[in-house]
């Protein structure tokens, strides 16, 4: 009797021979990369998230109509974060008496800004946006300038709002 080969009846390793090409990447090594892929995804995003946090204003909860401060906390030539209707605002005293208050969000993709007293300018830490102090754009990419809020005195208190 003459050897013919494997037998696939005996679960020999049966090879095809011709212009049929096995696929280069099998269906084991597609679904073990699918899920390789989702799962490096899903901690690319758990790592940038809090990130996107921290550079993202919060939500408007907790809103309040007039916001006051103290002047004692403001100096001349001195910005003072706070929380405008749930949302990050500043309020700068120009000269004795004169408050400017603006929104603290980046109008370019809303990152909130920074106030850079050694060069009297506001930059946003994403694309290097920069306001002045009256808020309006001096460079980067952000479209317009920060929105203005209303600003009173009132005896030794600033109110926004």
């Amino acid at each position: 009797m003459q050897d013919e080969g494997p037998d696939p009846h005996r679960g020999e390793d049966v090879r095809r021979a011709g212009p049929e090409k096995e696929s280069s990447v099998s269906r084991r090594r597609f679904i073990a990369a699918s899920a390789a892929g989702a799962i490096g995804l899903g901690l690319a995003g758990a790592a940038f998230w809090p990130i996107w946090e921290y550079l993202s204003p919060q939500s408007a909860e907790g809103e309040k109509v007039q916001v006051t401060i103290p002047r004692s906390q403001l100096g001349i030539g001195q910005a003072h974060f706070f929380q405008y209707r749930g949302r990050p605002a500043v309020v700068f005293q120009v000269k004795p008496g004169e408050f400017i208050a603006l929104s603290a969000i980046c109008t370019h993709l809303g990152c909130i800004v920074n106030w850079r007293p050694e060069e009297q300018i506001f930059l946003c830490p994403c694309h290097a946006g920069k306001f002045s102090l009256t808020g309006e754009v001096l460079a980067g990419p952000p479209p317009r300038s920060l929105p203005p809020y209303p600003v009173t005195v009132k005896g030794n208190e600033i109110v926004i709002g």
